[in-house]
């Protein structure tokens, strides 16, 4: 018998006793009708899909926030009095935030969040973030195709894209799920995911982590209340922040090849009528992109970046609350490890678009800011977040004592020079 590739094959004209039906009769199957059975299938999966979600793009976000929902599940939620509990400790973390930065508050909006108001409230930034991905990879599949191929296997081909955006919104559903049940900010991993000005806090998932770490509910909650102002600081006051956090996933995207000779394999291991089975082979690493230099250069960018951001986080936290909440060094190193190691939703998004959300520079970082922060104030500090290229870079990080004394020793105030330079030329 031939064989049909993704799953199917041509009926065996000398087997018609088999693939006759008396039940049905006018309906025998023609040998030679491979292009019929293959346009029914296409019509099957067309139906399914439009019947799954209205979704269009690289990435099905209707499926990947069903899936979150699903995974969270019935949850009880927080308190009637958490949303004022919430408000209070923001305000108290501004105010002790004020003398230890030169960056005033950032967040206008203060709310209480449950897992699902996460969700909804984060996706829109995860559209960014997946989209130049998952489109670049589908896109390197079509380009690499020889002109002839793709003529052939074109409904085929959009089909699969389809398919892959179904099961790359399944993947980023359950990451989310995973997610959502774990942070306790809007900005824990980091990324500035919420609505801008907007600093939110999750009680219930606040009230878990709490449990095993034998402090005061109250306390745990100025103290993240206090890291999450902290990162609206930066994030309203360094306006290219948020924008080069979230290019450098762009960057990486644009950058991805991928191994056209893995088309083959992965014809193989699915079968178009189950959506099952192209997940299994979405996630057995075939569609893997190939990393290249300028992808890795790109990702060691957002590192640099994301530890920088946490480390004048801890640093900035720790001067405000030390004095005041006696377990705070507990809470910091706590936070520290948790960062440090990542969970299984970090990984799941480090496999599913390349992008590591934990800042495995974080202690470098922070005693870098520590050393600045001594050495010449919180201003000359908070000023080298005027520009990208008065930051330290990761040859700082690993000379922190360098870099301290090349600002101390210079003829003149870069900030300055800086932006005496940018006025010039408007």
């Amino acid at each position: 018998m031939n064989e049909f590739k993704f799953g199917f094959s041509l009926p065996d004209p000398d087997d018609r006793d088999k693939n006759e039906n008396p039940d049905q009769a006018g309906q025998q199957p023609n040998p030679f009708d491979a292009f019929g059975q293959l346009g029914q299938m296409l019509s099957q999966l067309g139906q399914m899909m439009s019947q799954a979600s209205t979704s269009s793009g690289p990435v099905n976000y209707d499926l990947a926030k069903q899936i979150a929902v699903q995974k969270l599940g019935a949850r009880p939620g927080f308190a009637a009095d958490s949303g004022k509990a919430v408000t209070d400790a923001v305000h108290l973390a501004e105010m002790w935030l004020d003398p230890v930065t030169t960056l005033p508050a950032g967040a206008a909006t203060t709310r209480a969040w449950t897992a699902r108001d996460w969700v909804d409230a984060t996706l829109p930034t995860w559209r960014r973030l997946c989209d130049p991905v998952a489109q670049r990879m589908s896109g390197a599949w079509v380009e690499a195709l020889p002109a002839e191929a793709k003529q052939q296997a074109g409904p085929l081909l959009a089909v699969v894209g389809q398919m892959g955006g179904m099961a790359f919104g399944s993947q980023l559903g359950q990451a989310l799920a995973q997610l959502a049940a774990e942070v306790q900010t809007s900005s824990d991993i980091g990324l500035p995911l919420g609505p801008e000005g907007t600093a939110a806090l999750l009680p219930e998932n606040i009230e878990a982590f709490t449990k095993g770490l034998e402090r005061p509910s109250s306390e745990v909650m100025v103290f993240l209340a206090a890291r999450e102002a902290a990162h609206q600081r930066l994030f309203a006051h360094v306006p290219w922040l948020r924008q080069r956090m979230l290019a450098s996933v762009e960057e990486f995207a644009g950058g991805i090849k991928v191994d056209t000779s893995a088309l083959e394999q992965l014809a193989g291991q699915f079968d178009p009528m189950n959506p099952e089975s192209i997940e299994r082979a979405m996630q057995s690493g075939v569609l893997e992109p190939q990393t290249t230099p300028e992808q890795k250069a790109a990702l060691a960018r957002l590192e640099t970046l994301l530890a920088l951001v946490e480390g004048w986080v801890d640093v900035v936290v720790g001067d405000a609350v030390g004095d005041r909440l006696p377990g705070a060094d507990a809470l910091r190193e706590t936070l520290r490890r948790r960062r440090a190691s990542g969970g299984p939703a970090e990984q799941t998004f480090a496999t599913l678009v390349g992008l590591e959300l934990r800042p495995r520079r974080l202690r470098a970082a922070a005693a870098l800011w520590r050393l600045v922060t001594d050495q010449h104030g919180m201003e000359v500090r908070d000023g080298l977040w005027a520009h990208p290229d008065l930051l330290p870079t990761a040859d700082d990080l690993d000379d922190p004592m360098e870099f301290a004394d090349r600002l101390g020793h210079a003829d003149v105030d870069p900030i300055a020079e800086l932006r005496k330079t940018e006025g010039t030329e408007e």
